[in-house]
């Protein structure tokens, strides 16, 4: 009788052991081989996200390339570039979507060309943080095209 108030106690323990590793393991997976960097300006993106500039476009690597994490919700306005854009998803669950398509859901690993001149947005889901490399390739044919915020209707639409 008195051995299971003590296997309790240890099921209990190993439970909430058990329960903080996996945490751990999936702030791990979240945080960011690159500094998170600056915060970008509201008036391209809606909630709070972050950028970091890892390859500045200069007359021999004309190719930006930057780091941006979006916390929960956070999304860039609608836009384009005329050169194209790849995003490649490095952690989390974010949302890609170009004009007249289903939302994309990006996961780790996943990859994503955006073509040229196509109004496209990416971010975070509303209940998870995204971190995305973004490079975007030919510049000197424009770098990018702001067009109007993502309303919610179209943030909530999402395919299950």
């Amino acid at each position: 009788m008195k051995k299971q108030p003590f296997r309790l106690i240890i099921t209990i323990l190993y439970a909430c052991l058990i329960s903080n590793y996996l945490m751990a393991q999936s702030s791990k997976e979240l945080e960011s081989i690159f500094p998170k960097g600056d915060r970008v300006p509201a008036n391209t993106f809606t909630g709070i996200a972050y950028v970091k500039m890892l390859v500045q476009a200069d007359s021999a690597f004309n190719i930006p390339v930057a780091n941006v994490t979006f916390e929960p919700g956070a999304r860039t306005y609608w836009h384009s570039h005329a050169g194209g854009q790849v995003i490649m998803a490095m952690g989390g669950i974010g949302y890609y979507q170009e004009k007249g398509k289903p939302i994309q859901i990006l996961k780790k690993g996943d990859v994503v060309k955006c073509p040229s001149d196509i109004p496209h947005w990416h971010g975070a889901s509303p209940d998870t943080v995204f971190i995305q490399v973004a490079i975007t390739p030919n510049t000197l044919r424009g770098r990018v095209t702001w067009l109007q915020a993502v309303t919610e209707q179209e943030y909530r639409n999402v395919s299950k």
